[in-house]
């Protein structure tokens, strides 16, 4: 029986069912919906007066067979009535409710503005941080380098991240080692790769030769993601092409003045390109790896540390967040909510573009795809095993690596999956999965054979 599902119904099993709450079985919730996509509870009081019923039974009947006789001997209001008679159900739910207080309530998150941060940035003017406690201020920040700078120095409380960000502070690449964690994914797929209109005709990778290409950051989904896909087609990153650093909201520009002659960016940035006329979408991110990761919500170990139901407060408002950015149904009124100079400042028509999946090409056509972006907060640690693969095949670590233990100690799902169950949520069974790029399986039980399975490579 999920801690979600109705204790007081005779025809539902103490002992299997939907972990959501709304379905009278797993087989039943797998029919109606993706996890994420369950349709909310009624409130926060009825999830959790449901939460408490479902253990209070539990202990009064141990066995499924018990309880069923006793509702359909009494009925579920009679047994309810007689339940509150010697338990304080009112007061354990309040109680039960009553999370830890947030041992600072005035905090400060900062942002690139882009639309992987929506749920960060949604949470703010469509009331989700309120909603659990805490008066945040979402901080619009320049470039990659100055949020981890910021983070680092206790400006920022916790921030919006590249995810491998964390993982490269963690191990202390580019910056002194400091724990960090990643609670919650803020995005996947929302990437493309975008070229000038010069290059409309060189739809051939094997002709990009001699090209420059920007990235957002070093450590970043967009530098894996365009170094694999040119080793693909025989390139290699470190010879045949310019791979340059550039903040996202400056690559438009550099795309113009001809500076660059493409990159793969995080959206708004790839449909800005295509809304000015200066470039076009050769690939979405989605058709290298679709399902990939791209950014994160982070937090310094400190900050965790110090101010644990602050930050369990901030994990509850952006996974809250992410579950409503997830529906389809929400995406034009998150597109106007983040639009504004002080969030991404950009077009809602772009924005929407973006966030629907019905885009114009830059090539004279318009395309459809639903999943161009999307929103799963939970932090797989198969995600950052593959990332510490691609950080060993590009130089950036040399050694031995403890994949796992790495990707245990930096993506929180643990921590993840018990905040989802409280809040009615289903987080996944295993924190691991296997799944392809460019139609190459990864097996993250078996990280060394896969780094040593490319023939393009940074060489030792």
């Amino acid at each position: 029986m999920s801690t979600f599902d109705d204790p007081f119904d005779s025809d539902r099993n103490l002992q299997a069912g939907c972990v959501c709450g709304q379905h009278r079985s797993a087989r039943e919730h797998e029919q109606a919906a993706s996890a994420l996509r369950c349709d909310p509870v009624e409130s926060e009081e009825k999830r959790y007066e449901g939460v408490v019923a479902s253990a209070v039974m539990r202990a009064m009947f141990p066995q499924d067979v018990a309880r069923r006789a006793f509702l359909k001997s009494v009925g579920a209001s009679t047994a309810l009535a007689a339940l509150s008679q010697f338990f304080p159900l009112k007061t354990a739910t309040e109680v039960f409710a009553q999370a830890g207080a947030p041992e600072k309530k005035d905090l400060k998150v900062g942002f690139i503005p882009i639309t992987c941060a929506t749920p960060i940035i949604m949470a703010a003017p469509l009331g989700f941080y309120a909603k659990h406690g805490l008066n945040v201020e979402v901080v619009k920040t320049a470039g990659w380098a100055v949020i981890r700078d910021k983070t680092i120095n206790k400006e920022y409380d916790a921030a919006h991240m590249l995810a491998p960000m964390p993982i490269a502070i963690s191990l202390g690449l580019g910056a002194n080692a400091i724990p960090f964690a990643v609670p919650a994914i803020e995005n996947i797929n929302g990437q493309g790769i975008t070229l000038a209109m010069k290059h409309k005709d060189k739809r051939d990778p094997k002709d990009w030769k001699g090209m420059k290409f920007a990235i957002p950051f070093d450590y970043s989904m967009h530098n894996y993601l365009l170094r694999y896909y040119l080793a693909e087609h025989g390139l290699d990153p470190d010879i045949d092409v310019q791979l340059r650093s550039v903040p996202p909201p400056e690559m438009v520009a550099n795309l113009r003045a001809d500076n660059i002659d493409g990159f793969l960016a995080p959206d708004n940035i790839c449909q800005r390109a295509i809304y000015d006329g200066v470039g076009f979408m050769h690939i979405l991110s989605k058709e290298i790896w679709d399902g990939h990761p791209c950014c994160s919500f982070a937090a310094s170990r400190e900050f965790i540390t110090t101010a644990p139901n602050s930050f369990a407060a901030l994990t509850r408002a952006i996974v809250d967040a992410t579950a409503y950015a997830s529906k389809a149904e929400n995406r034009k009124q998150i597109a106007e909510a983040i639009a504004p100079a002080n969030y991404i400042n950009a077009p809602v028509t772009v924005l929407e573009q973006v966030l629907t999946g019905t885009y114009a090409d830059g090539l004279g056509g318009v395309k459809t795809d639903a999943k161009r972006v999307d929103f799963d907060p939970f932090p797989w640690q198969s995600f950052a095993v593959w990332m510490l693969t691609q950080m060993k095949r590009w130089g950036q670590i040399k050694g031995d690596v403890d994949y796992k233990a790495v990707a245990e100690q930096v993506y929180l799902a643990t921590d993840t999956k018990k905040l989802m169950t409280e809040m009615g949520l289903s987080p996944p069974a295993s924190a691991y999965k296997s799944f392809a790029v460019m139609g190459k399986n990864f097996d993250p039980a078996k990280p060394e054979d896969y780094v040593a399975s490319f023939k393009i490579r940074k060489s030792s």
